[in-house]
C-alpha cells in the first residue's frame, strides 16, 4: 500500500505532475493517428491510473490491469466506472487472443521479470497496435538516478536504450511500422515550468535522447 501512496504523491508533487504532463503531451502526438470511437484499449500495468485519464478523454473504450490490489483500489477511486479494471499479470493477460483493437504499456517492461514474454502477450490480445512508454537509460534523467545514492523505487527497475527496446520489439512482434520520440530532456531538477528551461523540457526530440520514450507499434495483420 505503501508504495501505491507513494507513487500517487510523486505524480501530484510539482516536478512529478509537470513530468506527467510532457509525457501525455508526447503521447498525445505519437497515438494521433489512431482512431478512438468504439476502439477498445487495454492498459497493462495501469498502476493507481496515471494515464488511464488520458486514454479516457481520447475516447477509448477503456480496461485496465495490474498486479497490485493496492494500486488498483487508488485507480478505482479515480476513474471509478469509466474503466473496467482487473488483477493481473503482464506476463500471463487474462483476456482472448485480439481481445483489444490497441494496447498501451506506460513503464511497464522495466519492472516485469520477462519483458519479452509481456511483449509477445501484450501483441496477442491486440489487433492494431501497441504503444509502450520506457525511461531511456541514456537520458540525462537516467545518468542522474545512476548517481543518486538514496533509494527510488525505480532503484531496482531495468532501464532500456532506445536500440535496446528497438531490437526487443523487432524481436517479438512483427511491426509493420515504428514511430518513436521522447521528452524531458533536462534532469529532473529542471522539470518545472521556468520559461526557457520549460520550453527544453517540452519540446520531443529524438528517442534516444529524453527521459521518457513514446513508442508506437502498428501490427501487421496475420
Amino acid at each position: 500500500h505503501d508504495n501505491a501512496v507513494r507513487y500517487d504523491r510523486w505524480a501530484k508533487s510539482p516536478r512529478g505532475s509537470f513530468a506527467l504532463r510532457q509525457e501525455i503531451k508526447l503521447l498525445q502526438g505519437v497515438i494521433a493517428p489512431w482512431p478512438r470511437r468504439k476502439q477498445k484499449l487495454l492498459d497493462i500495468g495501469c498502476g493507481t491510473g496515471m494515464f488511464l485519464e488520458f486514454f479516457w478523454s481520447c475516447g477509448f473504450d477503456l480496461t485496465g490491469m495490474d498486479k497490485s490490489p493496492d494500486m488498483l483500489s487508488l485507480a478505482r477511486e479515480k476513474i471509478g466506472h469509466r474503466a473496467d479494471l482487473h488483477l493481473g499479470s503482464a506476463e500471463h493477460l487474462p483476456f482472448e487472443d485480439r481481445e483489444f483493437d490497441y494496447v498501451s504499456l506506460m513503464t511497464v517492461l522495466e519492472f516485469v521479470d520477462d519483458p519479452a514474454l509481456a511483449l509477445r502477450e501484450a501483441v496477442r490480445v491486440a489487433r492494431k497496435g501497441l504503444v509502450i512508454g520506457f525511461l531511456n537509460r541514456w537520458s540525462l534523467y537516467g545518468l542522474s538516478m545512476r548517481f543518486e545514492k538514496k533509494k527510488s523505487s525505480l532503484a531496482g527497475a531495468r532501464w532500456f536504450t532506445w536500440p535496446e527496446m528497438r531490437a526487443l520489439i523487432q524481436k517479438n512482434l512483427s511491426p509493420g511500422s515504428m514511430r518513436a520520440r521522447s521528452i524531458l530532456i533536462g534532469p529532473p531538477c529542471t522539470w518545472n515550468p521556468a520559461p526557457v528551461i520549460r520550453h527544453l523540457n517540452s519540446t520531443p526530440v529524438p528517442p534516444w535522447m529524453g527521459a521518457f520514450t513514446a513508442v508506437r507499434v502498428e501490427l501487421t495483420a496475420p
